[in-house]
């Protein structure tokens, strides 16, 4: 689960105060609003990223605002993807596992599992320059997961996709989400994407975030 509460933050010279969000476990939340409104800024706080002033950070029912980004069991797409230049996609899959010392063969078949998850077996041993923007969203996404977080925000991570890799995507993301039931914080500005994937809808808009029960992004 995830449950802002009473979230305070600066980011230059912007700012949002006393915003809350609750979504319950296992469920699938997109969080809409125009662009500059602090989406991002917020997905960012849930991911320690961003440190905020005032509220809490709540994940799992265990209040996470002064843990570090690695201790808060979250898995993060930006909207770049950030993938590392160098490594093989099998190494992307495999970097939060070697922080975290497991041993080779443990890592080895967590890489394997996640490749069948996602459709990259035979991408294995790329680099991102060998990626298509499909396969690389697929990576991303994969790397996110590696650790089992218990929660995954993703950012727009569709937006730079055509029309049939997009419908692809949302296919694997309902994957995902039926067979790991993590909670997943989803930014999007597409209506469409919002009511396909998405359970419970967020708008934020003049620093407020509410929540329409009946799923209308319109």
């Amino acid at each position: 689960m995830i449950a802002l509460e009473n979230i305070a933050l600066r980011q230059g010279s912007f700012e949002l105060s006393d915003l809350s969000l609750e979504l319950a476990g296992g469920e699938y939340g997109v969080l809409m609003g125009r662009s500059g409104c602090g989406k991002t800024t917020l997905l960012e706080a849930v991911c320690g990223l961003r440190r905020i002033s005032g509220g809490r950070i709540i994940l799992g029912g265990h209040d996470v605002t002064e843990l570090p980004p690695a201790e808060r069991g979250v898995g993060y797409v930006p909207q770049d993807r950030a993938l590392f230049p160098t490594m093989l996609v099998r190494e992307q899959l495999a970097f939060a596992l070697v922080l975290r010392a497991l041993g080779q063969a443990e890592i080895a078949s967590r890489v394997d599992e996640l490749a069948d998850l996602l459709g990259i077996t035979g991408l294995l041993d790329r680099t991102p320059d060998k990626l298509s923007g499909g396969e690389a969203q697929r990576v991303a996404l994969g790397r996110a997961l590696a650790h089992a977080p218990a929660v995954l925000c993703l950012d727009e991570p569709l937006a730079a996709l055509d029309e049939e890799l997009h419908s692809e995507m949302c296919r694997l993301l309902e994957r995902v989400h039926r067979e790991t039931g993590v909670t997943v914080l989803h930014i999007t500005h597409s209506p469409s994407e919002a009511k396909r994937l998405a359970g419970c809808h967020f708008r934020l808009a003049a620093g407020k975030v509410t929540r329409d029960e009946n799923g209308d992004c319109d």
